[in-house]
């Protein structure tokens, strides 16, 4: 109740007319002020005038008048810059640790109000706005998206750039870490990211010139090599590798890599993804220079077109035998890793480089890709949001696990418009 009570007052969604302090004098709102989600006042510096003079101070807000003593706020002089303490239920008078006394209104949210918000974060509709998205302007919702998308684009960017500084600015381990993290695709993001953090590029490229070496390396650093079901020769060379790799380098192995494979498709196996990494650096992990330089959709497909060769050109793991060669990644995966790792990569770069032509061409990038299909893109499809490239895909899947799941309907630009057109029509304050 009193996270709709801020909402409401945060949005001004009351009538001027009904504002008063339970003493009777007029209160008109000029600035609501900076919602504080720490420590203190809910509002910061907000502007009122009450009963004609002009205040500047905080606002504090709670469900029942008494939650400001039961919170210890008439002691605390962090709480004497409260020029109004907005109520649900008037149940006493408050005065601050000076001993003066408050300024108090009752707040209480329509109950037609109420009822709309609670059938909103509670309907089992997926999402929970579905019978209303229709109705929203078509800009509103593109304006809307368009800010999701680069928020979940500067989510990854940050994660790279956090990577750019603990590996001392080396873009070329960055972009490993990176990549092996969007081999998880998703599922064993993590664990394939923990995995690379253990085993340091630098080594590997030592020995790229072996496949048993590197290969050998990351499956043993992944705990696949402990008692494999294939005791192949091969399987043996990798065993022998790995031993003297760890010895050489002093490799630690993750702790808990946390490996999914439950339900899996063969083709979405961790150790196919890892031998696809294994490809990619015995060829030079020539991708650390070519990235950068990625100008269009072309040129980062390109980045992930090899084919696997010996052992695991025929296998999805050490029992799972395919009866010809299977490409690395299909082109829907391609899609994926350009999402998840080009042009966040590219973007990152650009930003740092101050380069804005670089990071022009990431947000190009997801422009020019098709939309990701899944259940997200569905469901949201489904209830009459057009996507049809990745940008938009992408914003999809930020509203989703960002807000929907969360329901967080308060704080997201759909939610706040439905909210606060049925505020309005029901005049929400009493």
């Amino acid at each position: 109740m009193e996270k709709l009570m801020h909402y409401v007052w945060q949005h001004k969604l009351w009538l001027q007319s009904d504002m008063t302090t339970v003493d009777g004098r007029r209160v008109q709102v000029i600035d609501p002020g900076l919602h504080n989600n720490n420590a203190g006042p809910d509002f910061f510096n907000a502007k009122l005038q009450i009963g004609g003079e002009l205040w500047c101070g905080n606002v504090e807000i709670h469900v029942r008048a008494s939650d400001w003593n039961r919170h210890g706020h008439q002691n605390d002089a962090a709480y004497d810059s409260v020029i109004l303490h907005v109520v649900g239920t008037d149940d006493m008078r408050v005065r601050r640790a000076d001993g003066s006394e408050m300024a108090q209104i009752v707040m209480p949210c329509a109950p037609d109000f109420s009822v709309s918000y609670d059938r909103l974060v509670n309907n089992s509709d997926e999402p929970a706005c579905r019978s209303e998205l229709g109705s929203l302007p078509r800009l509103y919702v593109t304006d809307w998206l368009s800010s999701l998308a680069y928020e979940r684009l500067y989510q990854k960017v940050d994660h790279i750039r956090e990577l750019y500084k603990r590996l001392d600015g080396n873009w070329t381990e960055v972009l490993y870490v990176t990549l092996a993290r969007g081999l998880g695709f998703g599922i064993n993001a993590d664990a394939f990211e923990r995995l690379a953090l253990a085993t340091p590029l630098h080594c590997l490229m030592k020995h790229r010139d072996s496949y048993e070496t590197v290969e050998g390396t990351l499956f043993g650093q992944a705990g696949f090599l402990d008692n494999p079901p294939d005791k192949s020769y091969y399987v043996g060379r990798m065993q022998q590798e790995f031993s003297f790799m760890t010895g050489k380098f002093g490799l630690r192995r993750p702790v808990s890599p946390g490996w999914k494979m439950a339900r899996m498709r063969p083709q979405n196996f961790p150790h196919r993804r890892l031998a696809t990494l294994a490809a990619l650096i015995c060829r030079g992990f020539g991708i650390a220079a070519d990235i950068f330089n990625v100008r269009n959709e072309a040129d980062a497909r390109r980045l992930f077109e090899l084919e696997l060769t010996g052992y695991w050109s025929r296998r999805y793991n050490f029992t799972s035998e395919t009866s010809g060669t299977v490409k690395a990644l299909s082109q829907s995966s391609i899609t994926v890793l350009i999402i998840n790792v080009v042009a966040p990569m590219l973007y990152a770069y650009g930003m740092t480089l101050d380069d804005k032509d670089r990071m022009e061409a990431a947000v190009g990038l997801l422009h020019s890709l098709k939309a990701e299909e899944n259940t997200i893109i569905k469901m949201f499809t489904a209830a009459g949001i057009e996507c049809d490239n990745a940008f938009t895909s992408q914003a999809l899947i930020q509203l989703r696990r960002n807000y929907c799941e969360q329901r967080k309907c308060l704080y997201c630009r759909l939610g706040h418009r439905i909210l606060s057109a049925k505020a309005r029509r029901t005049a929400s304050l009493v």
